[in-house]
């Protein structure tokens, strides 16, 4: 009876204890959400920071939207701020058209000539109105006489535009075919943004990459239904390529295709007159160091430099991706990747090819004396 009594006893204390733990391990996860949790790295191995490129370089993917507007101490701050990353010329994809573009042009190059170079836009809402494709290639071809040096496209064509009759507008819908044209014809560079990320479109479970921004940012799901599919909003836009093949197109975003260089690759082999560019996925050459330098310095005459949105805080992790062998250091954005990044170390012609080298000749006008040239 003792003995029984005693392992009684016992099995009770290691109950006991057991349920502590249960207790302790619930209260301390239970008051953190996956979201919420941000290890931090235990691994400690050389650091190269950067807050400075190597070589002048052109953020062919920015955004200002009130650049007609910009005071000129904020222009005189946005210049500083370009010298100290070594930034030598940023394109302001936000033009517009009309007066706006034309006060986004003197407003921004007055006091500080090809610094900022500015691109058009056109308005697709009314695509099916009488007169409408004159009146948009007429339009266009003003804004570049006022000074627009490309056309940006913007991802609501092919997925939320409509014409006059409720139609979807696809990306190479035949109306559109002399907006293309004509950016051949006058040779300036059509930087088009097709679709989103391909997991967008898949769905959120716990095998999607991009589910914690689908948590975070709701409304980027593309439910089943509601939107064509990626492939076929893609498709489309490489089918405009196809057609104008004097029309030189930059492909945002590393044309949503950076997890898979092969199929890059393949698809700027496909198209000689498609361009690209890293704005927004320099995570995705920052996972795999190895095969991006490969995929770099065989395509460097391909690639450009974007970065997006404009946070000087963030150019960083761009530098450091490019420019040096470091490993396991953080992104930026936490819900664009949960990964970490390795640096790729690329050539010095690698880079400047990247950095200044391609936007120098494909965008028209820029003056190459702001690169040393």
């Amino acid at each position: 009876m003792k003995k029984i009594a005693a392992y009684l006893c016992l099995m009770f204390v290691l109950a006991a204890c057991s349920a502590q733990d249960q207790t302790t391990t619930t209260t301390t996860s239970g008051d953190m959400t996956v979201e919420e949790y941000e290890p931090k790295s235990t691994l400690v191995v050389e650091e190269h920071p950067l807050s400075r490129a190597k070589f002048p370089f052109v953020d062919v993917h920015s955004h200002w939207f009130q650049a007609p507007t910009m005071t000129a101490g904020a222009v005189d701050t946005l210049i500083m701020e370009m010298d100290g990353m070594n930034m030598g010329a940023l394109v302001n994809l936000s033009g517009g058209s009309g007066e706006n573009l034309a006060g986004a042009v003197s407003n921004m190059e007055a006091k500080y000539p090809n610094r900022i170079i500015t691109f058009a836009n056109v308005d697709f809402d009314s695509v099916g109105a009488e007169g409408w494709t004159e009146q948009a290639v007429a339009q266009l071809r003003a804004d570049v006489a006022a000074g627009a040096r490309g056309l940006k496209v913007y991802k609501n064509l092919g997925m939320d535009v409509k014409d006059v009759d409720g139609n979807r507008v696809a990306v190479n819908d035949p109306r559109l075919d002399p907006i293309w044209a004509l950016c051949g014809e006058l040779g300036i560079p059509v930087l088009i943004h097709s679709a989103d990320p391909a997991n967008f479109w898949n769905p959120k479970d716990k095998y999607n990459e991009k589910w914690l921004e689908l948590k975070l940012r709701p409304n980027r799901y593309r439910a089943p239904g509601e939107y064509p599919s990626f492939e076929a909003i893609m498709d489309e836009q490489y089918n405009i390529m196809d057609k104008h093949p004097e029309t030189t197109f930059i492909s945002a975003h590393m044309s949503w295709t950076g997890n898979d260089l092969g199929k890059l690759g393949a698809l700027l082999d496909k198209h000689p007159n498609m361009y690209s560019e890293v704005a927004a996925v320099i995570y995705e050459l920052g996972r795999q160091p190895i095969a991006g330098r490969a995929f770099l310095t065989k395509y460097k005459d391909r690639i450009l430099f974007g970065k997006d949105s404009y946070n000087v805080s963030e150019f960083d992790t761009y530098f450091r991706v490019f420019e040096t062998a470091d490993e396991y250091f953080p992104y930026y954005r936490k819900y664009h990747a949960q990964w970490s990044m390795y640096g790729m170390n690329l050539p010095d012609d690698v880079l400047r090819a990247v950095y200044y080298e391609n936007a120098l000749r494909i965008i028209p006008g820029m003056d190459k004396s702001v690169f040393g040239l």
